[in-house]
């Protein structure tokens, strides 16, 4: 449509005029529905009462006109509702671009939804796949540098996989040449030291409140070859040593200065500003192992046995008691597992050192100890059963000498003592 005016001509955008006047029609169906729902539900009398009469020209608005009307809206319910709906209905046609379009829209709601829960999961799973590629992505750069880092510190690695301990390995590198100081400089400076992997030092908390050993020493001293666990109020699930030799066994080791024992396990006795500790164990299993005197003394255990043990002189006297069966739980606050299998020292020592504190191990099991030196002590300690099995004692003293000694302070409610002998038995030779 074309306008003239004084010479102009002017296009009037006829569609732009359309949706405009579309959308006031819409806007005042919308509100006619709205206001529609509103009166059938709710009288606005009292609201606008102030106002009326109202005079729009010659008509004039009273309240008991708009009470009259209100009440016939609100007197046909139905009609009221159906009658709104049906505007609002009708707002929306106005809308529909392509009535083609729309029946398809309506014919494949009902497939749209019954699809609708397995296109979310086509999604979620998009989602999950991508996370996964990135996780699988940086373990597998992961695994690539500790590759690395393995190649490089292998010569030391291979050797502590043939038995040798963590100070022969690194004494055989330095002086063969099979590699250079930068192997050692990995394995013992960079890497940290471990319980499981056979180092020594000193194994306790390592922060402020925590009570419980964990597998990277808490101290380590230069020189010292001492494996220390040191226990509080967190309790150990297992401590597991085995396969090792302790004491002068091995060439060029001695005893710490002072010290008499290469085994030293159990709580302190009472001492100035000192209460006294005990350990509190599930299960003590002390087997197939080598000292030079062996002393249980001051336990209290609900089954002990002894068995298989042979020893060059012997005293095994336990006493009957009351003491209770025992296990140790700490369910998820518990410390992990202490395993350590091969590997010298010159002594280990498990205690509670904590004034007043136990400490408690559910599974304590030393197997295979090989020592020399020093005696072998265990004491100070509440069991649940006791196993002191195959194990083998002496010192070339002879018979008259107690080297195998289980003291009536040991208790138990169930004592099973069978086939321990005395045959003369010295210590080990050193080895090499």
């Amino acid at each position: 449509m074309k306008i003239k005016l004084r010479g102009l001509r002017f296009r009037l955008p006829l569609k732009a005029i359309g949706s405009v006047l579309n959308n006031i029609v819409t806007t005042l169906l919308v509100a006619t529905a709205l206001a529609g729902f509103a009166l059938a539900f709710v009288s606005p009398v009292q609201y606008i009462s102030t106002y009326l009469p109202l005079y729009i020209g010659t008509l004039s608005i009273t309240e008991s006109l708009v009470a009259t009307n209100v009440a016939l809206l609100q007197n046909n319910f139905e009609i009221t509702l159906g009658s709104s709906a049906g505007i609002l209905f009708l707002a929306a046609l106005l809308h529909i671009k392509s009535w083609k379009s729309w029946g398809r829209g309506i014919l494949a709601s009902p497939s749209a939804i019954y699809h609708s829960p397995v296109a979310a999961y086509r999604k979620v799973k998009v989602f999950r796949d991508w996370v996964l590629e990135k996780v699988n992505y940086l373990n597998e750069e992961s695994a690539k540098w500790r590759n690395i880092f393995n190649v490089l510190k292998s010569p030391y690695s291979l050797m502590r996989a043939m038995g040798f301990s963590p100070q022969m390995a690194i004494g055989l590198l330095a002086l063969g040449g099979t590699a250079g100081g930068g192997v050692i400089v990995n394995e013992t400076i960079l890497a940290e030291r471990s319980f499981s992997r056979g180092d020594s030092g000193v194994y306790a908390a390592s922060l402020v409140g925590e009570a419980a050993p964990l597998d990277i020493p808490t101290e380590y001293v230069e020189g010292s070859n001492t494996l220390r666990i040191d226990l509080g109020t967190t309790p150990v699930r297992e401590i597991n040593i085995e396969n090792v030799s302790v004491g002068t066994v091995f060439a060029g080791s001695t005893l710490p200065q002072n010290e008499t024992t290469v085994v030293k396990v159990g709580g302190n006795p009472t001492a100035e500003n000192f209460t006294a500790t005990r350990l509190e164990v599930g299960t003590f299993i002390y087997e197939k192992s080598r000292c030079k005197k062996v002393t249980f003394s001051n336990i209290n255990a609900h089954t002990v046995v002894v068995k298989g043990n042979a020893s060059d002189g012997q005293s095994v006297a336990p006493s009957p008691g009351t003491a209770r069966m025992r296990a140790i739980g700490g369910g998820h606050h518990q410390a992990d597992a202490m395993t350590t299998s091969g590997g010298t020292y010159d002594r280990i020592w498990v205690q509670a050192p904590s004034s007043g504190v136990n400490g408690k191990i559910g599974t304590l099991r030393l197997s295979n100890l090989y020592t020399k030196g020093g005696d072998c002590e265990f004491a100070n300690m509440d069991i649940g059963t006791l196993k002191i099995e195959l194990n083998e004692t002496g010192g070339g003293t002879g018979f008259g000498t107690k080297e195998f000694i289980i003291a009536t302070t040991v208790t138990g409610a169930n004592l099973t003592i069978e086939d321990n002998v005395e045959v003369s038995i010295s210590e080990p030779a050193t080895l090499n």
